[in-house]
């Protein structure tokens, strides 16, 4: 690896680049071992850069055969090959064409970046460097192009031709058994945004008429016989497209949407103009193949490929560095999306779910950065929960400062000032403080610190003046390279609700506080509220208004009546998710002392459950969240050092059955109640049903009972989808019985030869937390259909075990951790990029009790020792704190 790869990049370093690339003209000759790329660059010299400037290419794993300038051939004397560069010395003053011919191996290309054919499709992945494996280019997202492509290829191998844009032109080469296909893109482009398809692929077919009557061309390319999987994806990206427009005005601009599924991609979908590219898990879905989570993940993925072609597209980033520019915001408008057409209030849950479980800990350990970092080693590792799910809340919280009519003028000049350019976060950030006249100065900190700020509240009730005095406290800890912060501009959403439940008008300095909200700007903040008659219970950053962390004094008591009467759905759901979390954490602190989880407080716990569980009026989803306790992560998260993962797993797995004996006939009528008959619909109703039941039976499994096994194994038995055949399977899979055997068994003679699916069985085995789980995840390593080769397949099995079996992965002995390394380090050879996202599974290694940091430093230190490709270099380096 060559030092220039592992230097550290500096956002203050950025400087414009010397030549701009207007047009672009690629010949494309796909063949397996040895394609030939001959392109055309119309070139020409920045505003300031100087006469006799060199042009540096970007280039990785090419054979250069031709560089031409104007047509005339270079002699090797007048440009230079380096490790990743083509420099051409002293190119023409003003405009010039660059003719470049190139030869690679997509065959050869493991590592999934750049052209590469797997399983007999031709295909690209060039964020967020890859179209330097494809020609030399000025391969940055400032550097805009209008591309005209032509893709030539054997016909009988790959019938099928797309890029990006609109088709132009398709013919045969006589004689040859070849065919090409020309596109045209008319919009300015980066190139990380060009995209290539060439294969035997089926297709399904439907059109769009946009707002303005214009007729779009859709289609969706799969692998021959999986056509009938592909109406979820198209209705998913209609609904997308109708949305869109009525949101934020925003109207598709080509004549053609493609989107293809391939099997083997490093990431779960690219955007690229016009040709979206699909891990296919999130285009496939059948009711027998695919879950309700499955359904909802094609329709959010789809729409957030599809929500890029504005933000992202149109309006690209300038850096690396800019990064949540496109995908913060573009992840804000695809959870906007799945609230409004699918989960209503339970999409805050699932966010903030995800935000606690993956961002927190990235914010609150080595790993931390800012929404925008500072540096980086390998952009690879900066495609973060921070620049995404961190990135979507900062959108959030500027729609809740500004008002949703205020945040969508600031979306529409956004757009009239920087459509068709490369834009940076200050620019997204001013145009949302020129269209509502608000001074956002100090809301930029949320951009430039890392870490997750910390707010102390505390309640004072005066009897005499009948007010209710708010205090306000924050701190953003200390984080890598980030010592002393600054206080953040953040938007609290607050309630005050009276002992009869009723919400309290709140009233400040005389005038009524809107939706609750209040700007929290200081250190430390005093907020008065006046006629309050009586001591009200404070519901404390409702609709998880910013990423922070609260800590109160609301006693047990107090959380109970949160959990019955507070209005704010999330705070409802939050206040039965903090009283589980400190039940939890107290029994996981003291060791055996499992009385908090088994006595009296799990009783009452159990008892303010119940008007929830029983309220019909409550969407279905919402009462099946409120059944799920916290995770073991989100225990050892509170715990935050000393953390003893058995003793989580112990404490919560008893609350579980504590709250399984005390509900036992509420859950059985839940579970009764909530069958359903007939076809199968991924409507958001009936998947409601479907969640609330198979709910109710994993916590009545709890108790690991022969009656809670035989119930199990009845659902699995009797399932008519794969949403209830995976729950069953997963239920069983945690209790050692003949009946899991059974099911695991069926389960697999059933779906062996369907990929996708077998997915699920692995990862069933390896998210299951049982002392033997590391030797049974060893031991699936060698099954027949297991291949380190395909990124789906190491993500089943071998991520699940390490980001989602925390005492399997935790293990006391040091062997979960071991294993990790020792995959990790076989799969750096041929793919980094898989390989240091799983890597990051040891992010929180210094929470943990001493003798497992013993064992996850020495595996990290191992691996340090090795030879590392630049991306695990990174993780690793950064991880062990000796970056």
């Amino acid at each position: 690896m060559n030092d220039e790869s592992r230097s550290t990049k500096f956002l203050e370093d950025y400087a414009p680049p010397d030549y701009l690339i207007k047009q672009v003209s690629l010949d494309v000759r796909l063949a397996p071992k040895d394609a030939r790329i001959a392109s055309t660059l119309s070139i020409e010299p920045n505003a300031d850069t100087a006469a006799g400037t060199p042009l540096v290419l970007d280039g990785e794993a090419l054979t250069l055969e031709r560089v031409a300038v104007n047509g005339q051939d270079l002699e090797p004397g007048r440009y230079t090959l380096a490790p990743g560069k083509l420099t051409i010395a002293n190119p023409p003053m003003g405009a010039f064409t660059l003719d470049i011919v190139t030869r690679c191996d997509p065959e050869a290309n493991t590592e999934l970046q750049g052209l590469y054919l797997s399983s007999g499709v031709y295909c690209t992945q060039c964020e967020p460097e890859g179209f330097r494996r494809i020609t030399y280019f000025v391969d940055r997202p400032d550097v805009l192009a209008t591309y005209t492509v032509r893709v030539e290829a054997d016909r009988e191998s790959a019938p099928v031709l797309l890029s990006n844009g609109n088709p132009v032109e398709t013919g045969e080469i006589d004689g040859t058994g070849r065919h090409y296909a020309v596109w045209h893109d008319p919009h300015p482009k980066p190139s990380y945004l060009f995209a290539l398809v060439g294969g035997n692929l089926a297709s399904v077919h439907d059109s769009f008429t946009t707002a303005s009557g214009r007729e779009v061309a859709l289609g969706i390319y799969v692998e021959p016989g999986k056509e009938d999987r592909c109406d979820w994806a198209m209705e998913s990206l209609k609904r997308a497209m109708r949305w869109d427009e009525e949101r934020f005005g925003l109207e598709y601009d080509l004549d053609v949407f493609n989107i293809v599924a391939v099997s083997d991609f490093n990431m779960g979908a690219m955007e690229n103009k016009g040709l979206n590219i699909f891990n296919d898990k999130l285009v496939l879905a059948r009711p027998d193949t695919a879950s309700d989570a499955d359904y909802t993940a094609i329709e959010s993925v789809i729409a957030h490929e599809y929500f890029h072609n504005w933000t992202g597209n149109r309006v690209t980033c300038r850096d690396w560095f800019q990064l949540c520019l496109k995908e913060g915001l573009t992840v804000f408008r695809d959870q906007e999306f799945t609230g409004d057409v699918r989960m209503g209030p339970v999409e805050r849950i699932l966010t903030a779910r995800l935000l606690k479980a993956r961002q927190f800990p990235e914010d609150a350990g080595p790993l931390s950065h800012p929404v925008r970092p500072a540096s980086y080693i390998e952009i690879n590792n900066f495609y973060t929960a921070t620049v995404y799910e961190k990135g979507a809340e900062l959108c959030r919280m500027l729609q809740t400062l500004l008002g949703q009519d205020a945040f969508r003028q600031g979306i529409a000049l956004y757009f009239e000032r920087h459509d068709g350019e490369a834009a940076t976060v200050e620019d997204f950030v001013s145009a949302m403080a020129d269209a509502s006249g608000r001074d956002l100065a100090q809301f930029m900190r949320w951009y430039t610190q890392s870490g997750t700020p910390e707010l102390a509240c505390s309640l004072d009730y005066d009897a005499h003046t009948k007010t209710a005095k708010l205090t306000v406290s924050q701190v953003v800890p200390p984080t890598p390279g980030q010592i002393r912060k600054e206080p953040m501009h953040i938007p609290l959403k607050v309630g005050l609700i009276g002992a009869n439940g009723d919400e309290l008008p709140l009233k400040l300095n005389g005038e009524l506080v809107q939706d609750g909200l209040l700007e929290v700007t200081e250190r430390e903040q005093v907020f008065e509220f006046e006629d309050i008659p009586a001591p009200p219970t404070p519901s404390i950053l409702r609709d998880f208004s910013a990423p922070v962390r609260i800590t109160s004094s609301l006693k047990p008591k107090q959380i109970e009546f949160l959990m019955i009467h507070d209005s704010d759905p999330f705070n409802r759901w939050q206040a039965a998710q903090t009283y589980a979390t400190n039940l939890i954490a107290s029994a996981a602190r003291n060791g055996l002392d499992l009385e908090p989880v088994s006595g009296t407080q799990a009783g009452r716990l159990a008892q303010a459950l119940e008007p929830t569980l029983r309220d019909e009026t409550l969407a279905p989803t919402y009462r099946a969240e409120t059944l799920k306790l916290p995770s073991e992560s989100d225990i050892a998260r509170e715990l935050g050092r000393d953390v003893d993962t058995d003793a989580i797993l112990m404490a919560r797995d008893t609350l579980r059955t504590t709250l399984s004996t005390a509900l036992a006939a509420t859950l059985t009528e839940i579970y009764e109640g909530s069958a359903t008959d007939g076809a199968f619909s991924p409507d958001p109703d009936s998947a409601g049903r479907r969640a609330l039941r198979n709910a109710a039976l994993d916590l009545m499994s709890a108790t690991g009972t022969p009656e809670a096994v035989e119930r199990a194994l009845r659902h699995y038995r009797g399932a008519t989808n794969m949403t209830d055949a995976i729950m069953a399977l997963s239920v069983l899979s945690q209790i050692p019985s003949p009946a899991r055997d059974e099911a695991l068994e069926h389960f697999y003679a059933r779906w062996q030869d369907d990929p996708l699916v077998l997915d699920k069985w692995f990862a069933v085995q390896a998210r299951a937390a049982r002392p033997d789980s590391v030797e049974t995840v060893q031991a699936l390593l060698g099954h027949p259909k297991f291949s380190l080769k395909n990124p789906n397949r190491v993500r089943a099995l071998i991520g699940s075990f390490a980001m989602a079996n925390p005492s399997g992965f935790n293990r006391a002995d040091g062997a979960g951790f071991r294993f990790l390394a020792d995959q990790a380090l076989e799969i750096d050879g041929f793919n980094p990029h898989v390989s240091a996202r799983l890597l990051g599974a040891f992010e929180s290694w210094k929470t943990l009790e001493s003798g497992r940091q013993a064992h996850a430093k020495a595996a990290l230190e191992t691996l340090a020792g090795q030879k590392l490709s630049t991306d695990a270099y990174e993780i690793v380096t950064k991880t062990l704190g000796s970056a």
